[in-house]
């Protein structure tokens, strides 16, 4: 096999080849390291070690060549910079970590150590993983290969832009409000977050403790399947907010059509009886003529009502549904979350661990001067409001609202999926912006995050499955599905039938 080859193959591909002895986990490794030097303009790399990664490599031939087998042995794959890990420097993109070393690794990252995956390096994110562009990182912007005049999205950029750019098969993020969803979205791959609390947050760095959720992101929902499989389960002993719930093959499942057993299903239409709610407030479908608020651009309405469209020729029933609370959970998540990351981000003052200011008068000079040199602007600005909402007189005006309106939200679902199995609609008002575009204006920035808030401030899993490029921008336009909690294998299902039917998670950015 030609060494060309091997970045455009996917996990299971990959993972077959090396298997078959067609190629080496040391081979292809050393390919996408290679790849990844050669692409550095992208930015989507914070940290290489080609010695740690091509000894994992070899370790993983050794398994093979011992006779063991797993959906992941020897496949490289690379981690955003928000989870720690021992063999590579942890960020989380923020000067306040520079050169920090774990003395262990996320249980998320060991998992998949253990099913024999490569780790490649660690992944640009913005810092702290507060951003919606990856323009917020302390080491430069990730760029997004379709146009590296744009953000590939944030906060989880770079593992979204080395996907795409064809730099590994398959990589790790995070999603706070829409952290992999957005991401993929703009740079035309699939990536999943997980009901909350299915994959262990320990050795996560913490923005917002009670939405923070670690995902996959890859081409395909086939390969997302076999990443979160080894991804989730309980780790109850180390993450207090890890779920009781054993862990499912998703692959497997994948080996069943989500209409199977079901009256009409074939493989034709294996949606069969499937039932797609479309929230007004999201976009209208009616006499088959989707329309949106003018917030929404039309290269995503085309799009993304071409998807539907796709899904219910694969038997799939569409209905209108509300989601009267939308407009809210914008509100509310730029509320909570900085008040959780106002309490997180207490920790880093210089005195254990991170930066500390060269010098400094007293102890509350240091803290002062250690927290102004090493946060970035959005980081400062999420610490003051979290601190202000947080304190004595505003408590109960702005956070306990703010959470007796994520709990309405959260209702609002509840009601919605007794209507339908799933809900559908964009992920995005618009494609990828350019970068800087938003810098002088933040609250445009969050406003981006209106379809993907409330699913995150409810908890529940949801997907961004790539549904074209705009006839206008040629940019990439993902379709977001949210299902009911702990149906991931029904998301996976789902957006795996339409990824058998469309070529769209298969494009590549022209020179990749």
């Amino acid at each position: 096999m030609s060494a060309p080859d091997l970045h455009q193959m996917g996990v299971a591909e990959l993972a077959q080849a090396i298997a078959d002895k067609k190629t080496s986990s040391t081979e292809a490794t050393r390919h996408l390291l290679a790849r990844a030097k050669q692409h550095e303009a992208l930015g989507a790399y914070l940290a290489v070690d080609e010695e740690v990664s091509l000894a994992q490599a070899r370790a993983a031939d050794a398994r093979i060549a011992a006779g063991e087998r797993t959906p992941l042995l020897g496949v490289p794959i690379a981690h955003k910079d928000i989870f720690v890990t021992r063999d590579f420097p942890t960020t989380a993109g923020s000067k306040m970590l520079a050169g920090y070393r774990s003395p262990f690794d996320a249980t998320v990252v060991a998992r998949l150590g253990q099913q024999g995956a490569v780790t490649l390096g660690k992944l640009n994110c913005d810092e702290f993983a507060m951003g919606s562009g990856n323009d917020n990182s302390a080491f430069g912007p990730a760029r997004n290969p379709w146009d590296p005049a744009r953000v590939p999205g944030g906060s989880s950029g770079g593992s979204a832009a080395v996907v795409a750019a064809r730099l590994a098969p398959a990589v790790t993020g995070t999603d706070t409000g829409g952290s992999i969803r957005q991401p993929a979205g703009f740079c035309g791959v699939t990536g999943i977050k997980p009901t909350y609390g299915r994959c262990s947050r320990y050795g996560m760095v913490a923005f917002a403790s009670s939405l923070d959720q670690a995902g996959p992101l890859a081409r395909s929902a086939a390969d997302c399947a076999t990443l979160l499989t080894a991804m989730a389960g309980p780790d109850i002993d180390r993450d207090s907010t890890s779920l009781d719930h054993p862990a499912e093959d998703y692959g497997r499942l994948l080996g069943t059509a989500w209409g199977e057993g079901r009256d009409g299903a074939s493989a034709a239409q294996p949606l069969k009886g499937l039932r797609i709610g479309i929230p007004e407030e999201w976009m209208n479908w009616a006499d088959d003529a989707p329309t949106t608020d003018q917030r929404v651009s039309g290269d995503v309405t085309l799009q993304v009502s071409g998807a539907l469209k796709q899904l219910e020729a694969l038997g799939a029933s569409l209905r209108r549904i509300r989601l009267p609370r939308t407009e809210m959970s914008i509100p509310a998540y730029y509320i909570i979350a900085p008040a959780e990351a106002s309490s997180n981000l207490s920790r880093y003052d210089g005195v254990k661990f991170g930066h500390r200011a060269a010098k400094y008068d007293d102890l509350l000079d240091m803290y002062k001067k250690s927290r102004s040199e090493a946060f970035g602007a959005e980081v400062q600005r999420r610490i003051m409001i979290g601190t202000y909402v947080l304190s004595h007189g505003y408590y109960d005006a702005y956070y306990l609202k703010a959470q007796q309106i994520r709990r309405l939200i959260a209702q609002d679902f509840r009601a919605a999926f007794a209507e339908c199995d799933l809900i559908a609609g964009p992920v995005a008002p618009t494609v990828a912006w350019k970068i800087g575009e938003l810098a002088d204006d933040p609250v445009a920035a969050y406003l981006a995050d209106i379809y993907t808030l409330p699913a995150s401030l409810a908890g529940l899993p949801c997907m961004s499955v790539p549904a074209g490029l705009g006839a206008t921008s040629g940019l990439p336009v993902g379709l977001q599905l949210v299902g009911d909690y702990l149906k991931e294998a029904e998301l996976l299902q789902v957006a795996h039938a339409l990824q058998q039917a469309t070529d769209w998670h298969t494009h590549a950015p022209a020179g990749y």
